[in-house]
């Protein structure tokens, strides 16, 4: 099966003040239905309140980010599924309850892990 990281950055998400309650139970209820389905493998949001930082190899760490990932922020969910349109399926369902669209992107396989 293929792991699929499914996401959004913060900015997708437009939800009045008053509904940010009903938008986190209905996520809360798709991602327990991904668990009780077997396809959970980490979900979270990216604290934006933490700046990042760039570790080097030999340590040196240095503020900010990759020019091209400086707006990596939002909400990831990582599914393993057994096929692309089910990871398409997913989506939806997230999308719904996040109100958002949904980004997906495929992890390459590797044996070694």
């Amino acid at each position: 099966m293929t792991k699929y990281l499914i996401s959004f950055p913060s900015a997708a998400m437009d939800v009045p003040e008053g509904e940010l309650q009903a938008v986190a139970d209905a996520a809360h209820a798709v991602v327990q239905e991904a668990k009780d389905a077997g396809v959970w493998v980490f979900g979270g949001g990216i604290d934006e309140s933490i700046p990042p930082v760039v570790v080097h190899g030999d340590g040196t760490v240095q503020e900010g980010t990759y020019p091209q990932t400086a707006q990596l922020e939002g909400g990831y969910s990582v599914l393993e599924l057994p096929s692309y349109e089910a990871a398409l399926e997913w989506a939806a369902k997230i999308a719904v309850a996040c109100r958002c669209a949904q980004e997906v992107r495929a992890f390459q396989y590797d044996p070694a892990s």
